[in-house]
């Protein structure tokens, strides 16, 4: 996951909302959301990377909710860590409070390349990383997460997560103008541009929310609701090559206590 952005307690009718982009190389075999029919996603719906076996996002029967973004160094990358989309089933398995998950996680996080991991259910939630200390409740309001620290104020973040609040603020139900959001083609100035030990060319080909290449892009989009009586509506919207349209996959359930 490259970019999301979630309110929480914001929309009058949606306890949550979440907006999301899937950046990767067209080349990573990669599976569109399903529930999951193995140990390790059971009772999970989610996309799955065929080349690691987890996942960047994921909502669980119960309404639990989480997704994983990388943090962009530039260099550093450790080939040998354990998989960053290992995090999400994790999280949603854990008999424990989401912090007390969070807090397990960050205990752990030398293991992996750097990240973020925020989750979320009926009771609150939290974000950690292993690039900031501790585990951090997200206030109610909304928020962004793209490759660095939550809220840091990118460009294609503050005009997504203005978007979702612009949304919220209206109260409509229609998720399209946040897909539309999602589908930002428009880049940053250079002055504008984070320094995340990437070359020029490579910000500025990360500057929007949609990336549009036939190597490497945006490849789903995806639009997570849960209304005032637990109803989860889940839409994704896959892309090949180029941003051509590959696919749409809508599952609306109810969350299950416990």
């Amino acid at each position: 996951m490259c970019l999301a952005v979630i309110a929480l307690a914001t929309h009058p009718h949606y306890t949550l909302v979440l907006a999301t982009n899937r950046d990767e190389f067209h080349a990573r075999p990669a599976a569109p959301a399903a529930w999951g029919s193995d140990e390790a996603f059971a009772g999970i719906l989610a996309g799955r990377d065929r080349e690691a076996g987890g996942t960047w996002l994921g909502v669980q029967r119960n309404g639990r909710i989480a997704f994983v973004t990388n943090v962009r160094q530039g260099t550093g990358r450790d080939p040998a860590a354990r998989s960053r989309g290992e995090l999400v089933p994790r999280v949603l398995h854990a008999r424990t409070g989401l912090a007390a998950a969070l807090t397990a996680i960050a205990h752990d996080g030398a293991a992996y390349n750097g990240f973020n991991l925020l989750a979320a259910d009926a009771a609150g939630a939290w974000w950690t990383s292993n690039r900031a200390a501790g585990v951090h409740a997200v206030e109610p309001g909304v928020h962004g997460l793209s490759n660095a620290a939550l809220d840091t104020p990118w460009p294609k973040l503050v005009r997504t997560r203005a978007a979702l609040a612009a949304w919220c603020a209206r109260g409509v139900d229609d998720p399209e103008p946040l897909f539309a959001a999602l589908a930002d083609r428009t880049g940053a100035p250079d002055a504008d541009l984070p320094a995340t030990g990437v070359s020029l060319e490579w910000e500025r080909v990360l500057a929007a929310p949609f990336i549009v290449g036939d190597g490497y892009g945006t490849r789903c989009s995806t639009v997570v609701t849960i209304d005032r009586g637990g109803i989860v509506r889940f839409e994704e919207r896959s892309f090949g090559p180029g941003g051509v349209p590959a696919g749409t996959r809508l599952e609306t359930f109810r969350a299950a206590p416990g």
